[in-house]
């Protein structure tokens, strides 16, 4: 297997940094896959994912590579999680939600200090210091409005990208639900938007005159809109996809 990728390759005079460059699999992965060797593509899964971008890139038929490969280790393999292809990521830490009830004590004891600091000085009216010293009635508490008030939420930029979706322009969000996943986006010339972790509960969105270029590392975790439409296709749990897009796409979603 590994023999006829390289001989595709030569035939086609392409070079290994070629081959890299194109489909993103590193040198070193792009070596040991022409003398099968997969150890270093982080498991089965991954595996198969490479040698489908090379057979593309060299002119091959995929499915008969597959095949070989899936039969000489005993059957396809089940979906793995891609949490291997991303050891050295560090998880960001969730957001903290405001503490109400920290603020609403942190109130009554200012309150309680005012009190108490009135009754000791003395000074007034017994009326007075009556009033003060039994507090405000409940519900008329200054403190209990702005300990209640909770800020609205901003709208997500992604969303309102979406929403807009401009005819002249390519629209497309990514949005991890199930898993994170490696993402690569390039515009029509070329130029990298992005190229990362999406973590599980995050979104991308990208704009570009012409095409879009993506590359799903982990495309089952992915939700895709393309021009405000969703995409319907079935990717699978740790599946590499390379898609593009253009303005209008999808024909269908």
């Amino acid at each position: 297997m590994g023999r006829a990728l390289q001989q595709a390759r030569i035939a086609a005079n392409l070079t290994v940094d070629e081959i890299s460059g194109s489909t993103r699999v590193r040198i070193p992965i792009v070596h040991a896959i022409e003398q099968d060797d997969f150890s270093r593509c982080g498991g089965d899964v991954y595996a198969r994912g490479h040698i489908r971008m090379l057979a593309r890139e060299v002119g091959l038929d995929t499915e008969p590579l597959i095949e070989q490969f899936d039969s000489e280790r005993g059957g396809r393999p089940a979906p793995t999680p891609a949490a291997p292809m991303f050891e050295a990521e560090r998880i960001r830490p969730e957001r903290r939600r405001p503490n109400w009830t920290a603020a609403m004590v942190a109130a009554i004891v200012a309150v309680v200090g005012f009190v108490g600091f009135t009754l000791f000085n003395g000074g007034g009216d017994t009326a007075k210091n009556k009033e003060v010293a039994e507090g405000p009635e409940p519900g008329k508490s200054e403190v209990e409005p702005s300990a209640s008030k909770k800020t609205e939420p901003k709208p997500d930029p992604s969303d309102s990208a979406i929403a807009a979706a401009p005819r002249d322009k390519v629209t497309v969000k990514l949005s991890a639900m199930d898993d994170k996943s490696w993402i690569s986006a390039k515009a029509h010339n070329g130029r990298l938007l992005f190229d990362g972790i999406l973590l599980k509960g995050d979104s991308k969105t990208f704009q570009d005159d012409e095409q879009i270029d993506l590359i799903l590392g982990n495309a089952g975790a992915i939700e895709l809109y393309v021009n405000g439409k969703k995409v319907q296709d079935e990717f699978q749990s740790g599946q590499v996809e390379r898609l593009s897009y253009t303005q209008g796409d999808p024909e269908a979603g």
